[in-house]
């Protein structure tokens, strides 16, 4: 992974579960961190000190933000800490999502609103906000999106989020192409994170999944690391799906 260290990666929904793997496998690397989380409220703002503390034992630089990415002004804020706090910007990691367990027909409006706001204008305003510091240094944006982009999952309207910020992956990197921005998505399978035993609650057999078609999200994170790395140079606009096979595993004893 040379060609990581010293650069500066925001990581939206940094303080647990995937983004947090993230923020430690790029820190391991060299990165500097701006971690966000959402709400000063309830165990986020202590997630994201303990993560703090950790990366700076790495001896990288980390600056905390809260921000909401559903409200524009917030991200405009966000951008303006990390570069006011870490100088630059190299890699925008888009992994904050926020979506009830249910289906899209009993969805409440303010529950549809949410779900538009936070995972698809939430992430386009990042993008946006981001654009002229990720100029200056031939900057990657990373989306984390989910088999739901494709495959039915009960009581999970999130997936048709995830699908749409897929689409935006390969519009923006044509757009951004001759600003030197990559753009591309790591459609995460089963992963092992707090959601994991939501699932279970609305997935029925979910439990009798073989532990070999669980995904850790240190897996997850290798696959971010290679994108932001050199090594990935050749990829743009693309989804690389991380889930051991399991999309293409049909029947399976």
């Amino acid at each position: 992974m040379d060609g990581i260290s010293g650069k500066v990666a925001l990581i939206t929904g940094s303080s647990r579960g995937i983004g947090k793997a993230i923020a430690q496998k790029l820190a391991h690397t060299g990165a500097d961190i701006a971690i966000t989380y959402r709400n000063d409220r309830g165990s986020s703002r202590a997630k994201a000190e303990a993560l703090q503390v950790e990366i700076e034992r790495n001896n990288c630089r980390s600056i905390l933000i809260q921000s909401d990415i559903s409200k524009k002004d917030s991200v405009k804020a966000m951008i303006q800490a990390v570069s006011d706090g870490l100088g630059k910007l190299d890699y925008l990691i888009l992994n904050a999502a926020k979506a009830p367990f249910k289906p899209i027909e009993k969805l409440f409006e303010r529950e549809l609103k949410q779900l538009v706001e936070t995972n698809y204008l939430g992430n386009i305003f990042c993008i946006q906000q981001a654009i002229p510091l990720l100029e200056k240094n031939h900057g990657k944006i990373i989306f984390l999106s989910s088999l739901g982009s494709r495959f039915f999952n009960p009581s999970y309207p999130l997936g048709s989020m995830k699908a749409a910020m897929e689409a935006v992956v390969r519009d923006c990197a044509e757009s951004l192409r001759e600003k030197n921005i990559s753009v591309n998505a790591v459609c995460g399978g089963i992963v092992k994170t707090d959601s994991f035993k939501v699932y279970r609650q609305y997935w029925d057999h979910l439990e009798k999944l073989p532990d070999d078609l669980v995904v850790e999200t240190s897996e997850i994170a290798d696959v971010v690391a290679f994108l932001c790395s050199p090594l990935s140079k050749g990829i743009n606009g693309q989804t690389i799906i991380v889930d051991k096979g399991l999309s293409s595993t049909l029947i399976r004893q």
